[in-house]
């Protein structure tokens, strides 16, 4: 075992514990998997977004033989490209993760053949370091937007309760972390932190309520009720304890059978128009211009999201001292990454990606048990079951959540500026690199690669290379291009000499 790690990669914690420490992952990537389906205009899908979290996850599990402690969820990244499929429909959205996942099976088969070395060279430390920093960084205007926030009063705007709801979180969490005396606390900070700051948030909301002080407002309970009574007051009946997930493959083949988009594809796009995240169009079923237009959102996105896979399994093989690229090995972790965000959709709603926040999570627990990971996947499944949970977890306000992620995107951002510590920065070849990627990612620069014009002969659809995959890309041509000049110098001294 580590010295660092309370369990390492092999340990199972007793079977009691290891339910505690996996509903603790859960609710550290609760936020950011539930987040994914909404931004595409099926909030209804969060349920099904949980399941495929889970499958996703047991996927990625079996393909590294479960030697990697990562959880998969829900990928931002891949929020522009979901949003010229939903256009049409499910099939489209299955379509475009089945092409993101084929990149990184091509990529793992090249690699068979390659080995590794060529990406470390592609993407050293002083590349590597900076850009998981960045991940942290670039979290933290959402997190603290949420620390703010009342879920209920102020129409979402500043709320200085909210502000005191997130802080308690943030500050159990912090020292049930760091105090020695009892072990428990060490390994479950974020339950003891969320709990402390939803019961806060509680106790200020009945106050609101019986003072009738909007202000106090911080808890919206709306969703446990309407999940037991209708608009009537009746109770709802069985549903109101068990229910099963819209899957995606349920939806597509409904389209083609029918051959029309479901209601629900139609009212997101719709949505997705009125507020300007896509051009004017109408939801429809998928044709060959449509399989087209999808492979050209997803294929250049997917290419890129490869490094951020690279950069997220190096931070974590950081924390746990035990190198995931070697063992079990990047051919491995790719495939499980691609294999599982390809089930993840088709058994779920949105393509996967390893999460930063389980990455935090088992960096702050030092649990680094693959048993954990494994028995959060199957709770997420359940999950998407059982209502009375879902709905209880949705309340979490945003601004306890802001609290949570203010420790975890933290965590994030300190362990990309430890992987680069060693580095020589007085060198400028490295202080261009390091400063090239994180003002770049910070600045938040983009890359939009036109792709379509309207009839107007103006650009009406680009794809949109995210600020981190922009900066990671920007330092590597810059460390590129710096290592061609140095090599170009010693070798004309050498001539000299």
């Amino acid at each position: 075992m580590s010295k660092n790690l309370v369990y390492d990669i092999h340990d199972k914690p007793k079977f009691g514990s290891m339910l505690i420490f996996a509903l603790q992952q859960v609710l550290a990537i609760l936020a950011a998997t539930i987040a994914v389906p909404a931004m595409i205009g099926l909030p209804s899908q969060v349920p099904a977004a949980i399941f495929g979290a889970g499958v996703g996850t047991l996927v990625y599990q079996l393909f590294t033989k479960f030697k990697s402690p990562v959880f998969l969820g829900s990928s931002f990244a891949f929020i522009n490209s979901l949003m010229v499929a939903v256009a049409f429909g499910y099939c489209g959205i299955i379509l475009g993760s089945v092409v993101a996942g084929l990149v990184y099976v091509v990529l793992a088969i090249i690699i068979h053949f390659t080995g590794t070395g060529w990406v470390d060279k592609l993407m050293p430390p002083v590349i590597i370091g900076p850009t998981v920093a960045l991940i942290g960084l670039s979290l933290a205007g959402s997190a603290m937007g949420n620390i703010v926030k009342a879920d209920v009063s102020a129409n979402g705007k500043y709320n200085l309760v909210a502000l005191f709801c997130g802080l308690v979180a943030f500050v159990v969490i912090i020292v049930c972390s760091t105090q020695k005396k009892y072990k428990w606390g060490r390994l479950i900070p974020f339950i003891i932190g969320i709990a402390a700051g939803y019961l806060t948030a509680a106790v200020f909301t009945f106050i609101g309520k019986a003072l009738d002080i909007d202000y106090f407002l911080v808890v919206n309970f709306d969703p446990i009720i309407s999940n037991f009574v209708d608009a009537n007051g009746n109770f709802v009946g069985i549903k109101a304890f068990f229910d099963y997930p819209r899957l995606a493959i349920g939806g597509a083949i409904k389209e083609l059978s029918s051959g029309t988009v479901s209601p629900e594809i139609t009212g997101a796009v719709e949505s997705l128009v009125a507020n300007e995240a896509i051009p004017a169009t109408t939801a429809g079923v998928l044709g060959v211009s449509g399989i087209i237009e999808i492979i050209v959102a997803f294929l250049p996105v997917a290419l890129v999201v490869f490094a951020e896979h690279i950069a997220d399994h190096k931070n974590l093989s950081s924390i746990i001292g035990h190198d995931l690229i070697k063992e079990p090995g990047l051919k491995r972790t790719l495939l499980g990454d691609g294999v599982g965000s390809v089930a993840g959709t088709v058994c779920g709603i949105c393509p996967n990606t390893t999460y930063g926040e389980s990455v935090g999570c088992v960096a702050i627990t030092r649990n680094a048990s693959v048993a954990t990971i494994t028995t959060t996947a199957f709770i997420c499944i359940a999950m998407a079951f059982f209502k009375p949970l879902m709905v209880i977890l949705q309340t979490i306000p945003s601004c306890v959540m802001g609290g949570v992620c203010l420790t975890l995107y933290g965590f994030i951002a300190v362990s990309g500026l430890r992987m680069f510590k060693h580095i020589d920065l007085d060198d400028n070849k490295n202080m261009f690199v390091v400063a090239a990627i994180l003002i770049a990612g910070i600045g938040g620069l983009a890359i939009q690669i036109p792709y379509a014009r309207n009839a107007a002969g103006l650009v009406s659809k680009v794809i949109t290379v995210t600020p981190i995959a922009t900066a990671l890309i920007t330092g590597i041509v810059t460390n590129f291009i710096l290592t061609k000049v140095e090599k170009s110098k010693l070798g004309k001294e050498k001539d000299a000499e």
